[in-house]
């Protein structure tokens, strides 16, 4: 599992960060991790050959990828891949944003929660 962070920098330009959740035993053979403020769900279906070129995060939110992949590139043409079970946290609100494209043959199911 990946999480990954996509913001603006001060350059105007996105970045990616990995983020590592911070984990606490619970005593109980399990960890939880910290809350992070949300409200709702949306869950969205991706055609697989969908690409959307230049573009912000319309809001802050946590993206979880269900099924499918999609490729994420940002303005110094590095590419990230998200899969099932990686989590993608987009704050690019701003400057150049980046480009989506789904990858098949399957279309990709994405959960986003808004955040605060």
């Amino acid at each position: 599992m990946a999480i990954i962070r996509i913001y603006t920098g001060p350059d105007g330009k996105s970045h990616f960060e990995e983020i590592a959740p911070r984990l606490t035993p619970r005593g109980d053979q399990s960890e939880s991790g910290e809350l992070t403020p949300g409200s709702g769900i949306v869950v969205r279906r991706f055609d697989p050959k969908r690409s959307n070129p230049w573009h912000h995060a319309p809001g802050r939110a946590a993206v979880f990828t269900l099924s499918g992949a999609v490729d994420i590139e940002i303005g110094d043409g590095t590419v990230r891949r998200l899969g099932p079970g990686d989590i993608l946290i987009a704050e690019d609100l701003t400057g150049q944003g980046h480009v989506t494209r789904e990858v098949g043959p399957e279309p990709r199911v994405s959960v986003f929660v808004p955040l605060h």
